[in-house]
């Protein structure tokens, strides 16, 4: 997504909170809307989207910390973050996903297992985006060439609901994950729009294709006449 990659950014450097000072304004945002949704009797999707907006942005400011800060190889820093994500899906699977396999749409139920293991996809998206842009020396532009067109064949990959499978759906949002943020850091340098107006730019496409995606939902929903 590039709008939690530009807001990892901004919340970071233009905000002057760093990459560690902003983790626990994050974190209790992310709490205010999980008991927000848990209160909220009415189901639509603004706390998820909110939600996964807020565990992006820590996933970039983590990134960042592990790989910039403490200047951690990132080559170490991918293996790592693989391996603990690895971890954290199959314990999530083996001691409560599983249990919900009987029932539909429910598996990948957003619990506390699903954000922790969003959280460390966001971050190894955003580690191998900068290995690719940096390490690889494809820059932002061949970063996002050359990781796009993965993105766009794991949904291929995933359509008539395989992307549930669960080493698919988490190889999916890590790649997605790492596409946006060699493209966000793209529209983000100098030559381009900058980072607050990318920002905005971002945040704007963002609830209007939300907004066009739940008008489509609705409509599908609609028996036919």
């Amino acid at each position: 997504m590039r709008r939690d990659a530009n807001m990892g950014d901004f919340f970071a450097h233009d905000l002057g909170l760093g990459h560690i000072a902003g983790l626990p304004y994050l974190a209790v945002a992310l709490a205010i809307v999980i008991i927000a949704e848990r209160l909220d009797d009415v189901r639509h999707q603004f706390y998820y989207w909110t939600a996964i907006v807020i565990v992006r942005t820590a996933a970039t400011n983590s990134a960042d910390f592990l790989a910039g800060d403490m200047k951690l190889p990132r080559t170490l820093v991918v293996a790592g973050l693989a391996v603990a994500l690895a971890i954290a899906v199959w314990l999530s699977w083996q001691f409560v996903w599983r249990r919900r396999e009987h029932k539909p749409n429910n598996v990948l139920c957003a619990d506390l297992g699903y954000w922790i293991s969003m959280f460390l996809a966001g971050t190894l998206g955003t580690v191998l985006a900068d290995y690719c842009s940096h390490n690889l020396k494809l820059g932002d532009a061949g970063g996002s060439l050359l990781l796009s067109p993965v993105v766009a064949a794991l949904f291929l990959a995933g359509c008539d609901r395989r992307l549930l499978w669960l080493p698919l759906y988490w190889t999916t949002v890590v790649l997605i994950r790492a596409a946006g943020t060699t493209v966000g850091d793209y529209l983000a340098s100098r030559g381009m729009l900058g980072l607050p107006l990318s920002t905005a730019v971002n945040a704007i496409v963002f609830v209007v294709f939300l907004l066009l995606w739940r008008e489509r939902s609705k409509s599908a929903a609609e028996p036919a006449t």
